[in-house]
């Protein structure tokens, strides 16, 4: 077996175990959110404050401020995007009071398909017949998982808002994502930077910090949103990201979900209910299928990846999903 060989193994394994404990840590978020207390305006406030602290510090610590690579075009795209993820956040953070962790967990992991769908319509992507047919049996799934009965959409109530909360998440991570596409010859730690940094002066004005007198060692799940779930994370994520193909990328991405639903269960005793779970796989297999279709060689090869740190073209926002 060639040198090279043997590099693209060890490069292989290593990325796979970086991302493998970013989409773990990010499964843990859920519950950091519920046990902070704090509502979701003020939960993601300060995820973003402590998110730009850590993340700014490791990114000077490493000198990458130098030769950043923003032009005002690009600058501007990666605020525009940083709008739709802090905002995302909100949504999803909501979505988790109104329905439960494992259900807005896997709503939410209806992102793809908004990529996709939105990418035809804003910027004229090429759509398929095989992806509108996986998407039709992801949306299938969908109805599955949500539990939503006709009935309930004619009382209303809170679980059909936590529902669409999740699913307006999406939204806003599938636009995030399109936008985030279009950034070029960026660190993708910069962009996320500049993300967090925007959500700061976005969400001043909605914070209560009013409702955050009396929080005590709940700030503990505050600071580790931040420096846990948005620098640490972060920098696993995008260090995988360098090393391993999007097949592999896609495939552990679910690791996010499934340990989401197990933290949900272990923690407050949730779960979905067995026809839910039904439409768990359909969702699965459908989203695998549209992201390996439309990014199949977006990934550097395991050999050739140690070189292009600048793979910035991949979105700065966590992997298909991460919330």
């Amino acid at each position: 077996m060639g040198a090279r060989s043997v590099l693209g193994m060890t490069t292989d394994r290593k990325g796979t175990a970086q991302l493998t404990a970013a989409m773990v840590l990010s499964g843990t978020l859920g519950v950091f959110v519920v046990e902070s207390g704090a509502p979701p305006f003020d939960v993601v406030f300060f995820r973003v404050l402590f998110g730009a602290l850590a993340l700014g510090a490791y990114i000077v610590a490493r000198g990458w401020l130098r030769g950043h690579g923003f032009t005002p075009r690009t600058l501007g795209l990666a605020v525009l995007g940083g709008v739709f993820i802090v905002f995302n956040w909100v949504f999803l953070f909501q979505s988790y009071e109104n329905t439960s962790i494992s259900v807005a967990t896997v709503v939410y992991h209806t992102q793809p398909f908004y990529v996709v769908l939105l990418g035809a319509l804003l910027f004229r992507e090429r759509l398929t017949a095989a992806k509108v047919g996986w998407i039709v049996v992801a949306f299938a799934g969908l109805v599955l998982v949500s539990g939503v009965t006709p009935g309930d959409f004619a009382s209303g109530g809170s679980y059909v808002t936590g529902v669409g909360q999740a699913l307006l998440a999406a939204l806003l991570y599938g636009l995030s994502t399109l936008v985030t596409k279009r950034i070029t010859g960026v660190r993708p730690h910069l962009i996320a930077l500049v993300q967090v940094l925007v959500g700061i002066p976005l969400l001043l004005p909605f914070a209560d910090f009013g409702a955050m007198r009396g929080t005590g060692a709940d700030w503990g799940w505050l600071v580790g949103l931040g420096v846990i779930h948005t620098g640490l994370m972060y920098v696993l994520m995008y260090a995988a990201y360098a090393q391993l193909p999007t097949s592999k990328i896609a495939v552990l991405a679910f690791t996010y979900p499934a340990v989401a639903m197990v933290m949900d269960w272990a923690v407050y005793g949730h779960h979905i209910g067995l026809v839910q779970a039904l439409g768990v796989p359909l969702i699965v297999t459908a989203s695998l299928k549209v992201t390996l279709a439309r990014t199949p060689a977006s990934a550097p090869a395991p050999e050739t990846a140690a070189r292009v740190p600048e793979a910035a073209s991949r979105p700065a926002t966590p992997a298909a999903c991460e919330a």
